[in-house]
């Protein structure tokens, strides 16, 4: 099924959404060049109404309807309730936001919302939107940004697993858990398991077993055990490393968003990736694969073991 361009036609597109600084402009930039490079037509259309000097071509911009600075200074808000306000405000005009997203009907949208994690666990006014959006036969896909750096640190990755949790249930719509920098993880220190560990969300009790070596976390155990018991109870979460750079970590994430919003590619854009994929690497990608930042993190540790023999 592909996206149609008149009438009552379904549209396809991604809700990015994710804390601040997990990248989501970023990715909405990689996205759409990846995609355009498919043959695939993109919209970008950001929803933060904080977002400045946005690096890709923006389709539909919230700041035509409203911005952070405005209300701010006319409402004497801070930036969390400045947030808030303009989310619901869009919610009374949706009408405007129909309106602009009429004029690119046929191409495949990307959303790039804002990052108060609140936004998506408390608050209903953008998943009203979202919910509005689906009467007006849009397939939608959640695309949560999450930085990787919080495995290193097994007490914010439950943290993390927790927040990726409650904002599955609160937007209800069919979702995607995304790892991004997968890049830099290696700046941030060591992981204590291999990478399938954090991505397929495996034997949580390992994690608090970790955690438990620590004086801090130690007396927080049977807290820390309930929250892994809450998350494996539910067993929904899980994620897919992400390295904007590397074209055949973007056509993973892509592939998975597809297959959740149901969203079916033709022949031609078939052919446009596997070209896209066989080509050189360009100037735009680098082939830096999780795969090879998993085997530096174990020829790291077996390096350092050996030394250690050594030293004994």
């Amino acid at each position: 099924m592909s996206e149609g361009s008149k009438g009552n036609s379904l549209a396809f597109g991604q809700v990015v959404i994710g804390p601040p600084g997990s990248g989501k402009t970023t990715y909405c930039h990689g996205m759409q060049e990846f995609m355009g490079r498919i043959g695939r037509k993109v919209a970008v259309v950001n929803l933060d109404p904080a977002n400045e000097g946005m690096p890709y071509p923006c389709a539909v911009d919230i700041s035509e309807l409203i911005t952070l600075p405005d209300v701010m200074e006319s409402l004497k808000l801070g930036p969390n309730g400045g947030l808030i306000y303009c989310m619901e405000y869009l919610e009374a005009n949706l009408d405007w936001l129909q309106e602009k997203l009429a004029a690119f009907r046929g191409h495949y949208y990307l959303f790039d919302c804002p990052g108060q994690v609140e936004l998506y666990t408390h608050h209903s006014a953008l998943k009203n939107v979202f919910a509005q959006m689906a009467k007006w036969n849009f397939r939608l896909a959640a695309v949560h940004l999450v930085d990787s750096h919080y495995c290193t640190d097994p007490g914010k990755f439950i943290s993390v697993l927790c927040t990726s949790l409650s904002t599955m249930l609160h937007v209800e719509l069919p979702h995607v858990n995304v790892l991004s920098k997968m890049d830099l993880i290696e700046q941030y220190g060591k992981l204590a398991f291999n990478l399938d560990y954090y991505t397929e969300v495996l034997d949580l009790s390992y994690l608090v077993d970790h955690l438990a070596s620590d004086p801090f976390f130690r007396n927080y155990r049977r807290l820390n055990a309930k929250l892994v018991e809450v998350i494996e109870d539910y067993s929904l979460v899980s994620f897919v490393p992400l390295n904007v750079q590397d074209k055949e970590s973007m056509r993973q994430v892509m592939q998975a968003v597809d297959k959740a919003n149901g969203y079916s590619f033709g022949d031609q854009e078939h052919r446009s990736l596997e070209a896209l994929m066989s080509a050189a690497v360009g100037a735009d990608f680098h082939f830096t694969s999780t795969l090879a930042v998993q085997e530096k993190y174990v020829q790291s540790r077996d390096k350092t073991m050996e030394e250690e023999v050594m030293d004994m």
